[in-house]
């Protein structure tokens, strides 16, 4: 494999970036076969996404569970070259002190995860927590946020040499955050990047400055959380110039899922929604941070927008509220009223319990393998075909889940195709 040239964001700071070798990847013809060892960097890896996803990914590597619920498991991906399960290692940034093996025991006591597959994949959650690194508190750091994004950059970096990975791909999976207010220099590159270089300047919210690292460290990323992330339209640009594939943002799941799955079959049907009234109680960490109403904005924002999109009005009440002893698991109620012939009513009502990360961390590994595919393809910026994946796509208006897996489906074939074309694979 060549090595691709460096790529500095315009008008970055130069201070010492060669010599630490933050720059990413550019979509040069290096880029390798996805099959090759490819790094999984989870943000907020101690969580309980990220400790079931790992948890998973041993578990399917040494063949002691199928891959139910993995949506590149289906035939639809058996001629594509994706990395396989034992082809990913993980590793990823972290506040908590709390090891993944813990936190896997609490998933177990809760009846989550069955003792024998902890004991299947103990020695590679001790694995995995070896390589987590401290994450970014802007409480705790004085410099600027440019500096914060280099040293999680250099994790990133640091964690590729080490394992000799082809490729490494971020995964936001940390605890939501407000919305943002807009700030001009979001807009506008150059403004950003000498406001990340002031020490007085806070420009950027964690899971920003995350992003960014990600593109310092040339990582294909994917925001799994409502959280600003990528999204910001400067950093989307510096992801674009420097050749990564980027994907969001906050990942449909459950609820939110059914609904884009029930809703076109409404319209399809001539049907007109009157009312799509939704609850969700969860608990766990998740519905502690969705229980300050300021982060729970940005849920609702997203878990609301595909449904409003796909009915053409806005009859989305919905509510969250924390229930503390539901611990892991999500149960989501709806209740549609809908107008049919001649005025007449129909409802339907449906409830949705499940555990929630036992959902969300198959999706993790599929947008890792599929990232993958994309930044071996030289795909650069918001992949929309990705947007299965989210409640609000990006660079996509598609909600219908059935169309955007028919567009899914699609894209993974063309891209595998001019992989292999490349590579022999």
């Amino acid at each position: 494999m060549t090595t691709a040239q460096p790529f500095t964001p315009p008008g970055a700071p130069m201070r010492d970036r060669a010599a630490r070798d933050l720059t990413p990847s550019t979509g040069s013809p290096g880029h390798a076969a996805p099959t090759e060892r490819t790094g999984l960097w989870l943000v907020g890896a101690r969580g309980s996404v990220a400790t079931t996803a790992t948890l998973g990914l041993a578990v399917l590597a040494q063949g002691h569970a199928a891959p139910t619920g993995c949506v590149t498991a289906q035939p639809e991906f058996d001629d594509v070259p994706l990395p396989g399960f034992g082809d990913l290692v993980v590793g990823g940034h972290d506040l908590s002190p709390c090891p993944m093996v813990e936190r896997a025991e609490a998933l177990v006591g809760a009846g989550m995860i069955a003792p024998s597959l902890l004991s299947t994949a103990r020695s590679a959650l001790e694995a995995a927590d070896a390589e987590v690194r401290p994450g970014y508190d802007p409480q705790g750091h004085d410099g600027s946020q440019l500096e914060v994004a280099e040293r999680l950059a250099a994790d990133v970096l640091a964690f590729r040499d080490r394992h000799a990975l082809a490729r490494v791909v971020v995964v936001d999976l940390a605890s939501t955050e407000p919305p943002i207010e807009p700030r001009p220099e979001h807009d506008d590159v150059d403004a950003l990047l000498a406001a990340l270089a002031e020490p007085a300047r806070t420009v950027l919210p964690p899971s920003s400055v995350t992003a960014y690292a990600a593109v310092l460290a040339g990582a294909p990323y994917a925001a799994f959380t409502p959280s600003a992330g990528m999204a910001i339209p400067a950093l989307t640009r510096l992801a674009t110039q420097a050749g990564l594939p980027v994907a969001g943002q906050d990942g449909k799941t459950g609820q939110t899922w059914l609904r884009t799955v029930l809703a076109p079959a409404f319209t399809a049907r001539g049907l007109r929604v009157l009312s799509w009234a939704g609850t969700n109680l969860l608990g766990g960490g998740d519905g502690a941070t969705l229980a300050d109403p300021q982060n729970v904005r940005s849920k609702l924002a997203t878990k609301s927008r595909g449904l409003r999109d796909l009915t053409g009005s806005d009859v989305t009440p919905l509510h969250i509220d924390n229930v503390p002893d539901l611990g892991d698991i999500k149960v989501a109620w709806d209740h549609v009223h809908v107008e049919g012939f001649l005025g007449t009513r129909l409802t339907l009502q449906t409830t949705w319990s499940a555990f929630d990360s036992m959902l969300a961390a198959p999706y993790v590994l599929d947008l890792t393998r599929l990232l993958a595919l994309a930044h071996a393809a030289r795909i650069a910026g918001p992949v929309p075909e990705l947007g299965f994946f989210f409640k609000e796509p990006w660079a996509s208006d598609t909600h219908d889940a059935a169309a955007q897996a028919r567009d899914l489906h699609a894209w993974a074939g063309r891209l595998g195709a001019l992989v292999a074309s490349r590579t022999g694979v």
